[in-house]
């Protein structure tokens, strides 16, 4: 992947002052990094190259400070209201993707377990259950504590075996 040439947007530094500017944009705590980060979003509209100077997660921690910064500076509104709108895009995919896992994470949890006390009232440890389904072992165990998703192909295999006709998903 081609490196984001931060010179279009910091034109007026010479070689020495962009590697500096490098350096900031990468570090939240120092003490330029909200000025350095506004002016490099109010002259970039690419997430792309902005997300492969700026950490993603460090521009979503640090976007209210250099918000309230650039309303300070009252300047370039349109690029503030751009990079207002992508933070809040950002936010809600995490959001979403947080509430989806946490209901998946359950509900592989209680499905997994119940997989483990159906191979244990058989008497199969987990490496009898993976040789019979043509899973490994490793796999069981990660099925078991509702660590994978598995596919419906699968869980239909480890049923045949456990001669499992219901799974209790509440």
């Amino acid at each position: 992947m081609k490196k984001v040439d931060i010179k279009k947007y910091f034109w007026e530094y010479n070689a020495h002052a962009l590697k500096e500017v490098e350096k900031i944009l990468k570090n939240p705590l120092h003490p330029q990094f909200v000025i350095k980060a506004y002016t490099f979003l109010s002259r970039c509209d690419k997430p792309k190259e902005v997300f492969e100077v700026i950490d993603k997660e460090k521009f979503i921690e640090n976007w209210p400070k250099i918000r309230r910064y650039w309303l300070k500076r009252r300047q370039s509104e349109d690029f503030l209201y751009w990079w207002d709108s992508i933070y809040e895009v950002i936010l809600k995919k995490k959001r979403v993707k947080k509430i989806q896992k946490s209901y998946i994470n359950k509900d592989l949890k209680r499905i997994g377990e119940f997989l483990k006390e159906k191979r244990l009232e058989k008497g199969y440890n987990q490496k009898d259950l993976a040789l019979k389904t043509g899973l490994r072992q490793p796999d069981i165990s990660k099925i078991e504590k509702g660590k994978i998703n598995i596919t419906l192909e699968t869980l239909i295999r480890i049923c045949k075996v456990l001669d499992i006709k219901e799974i209790p998903l509440s």
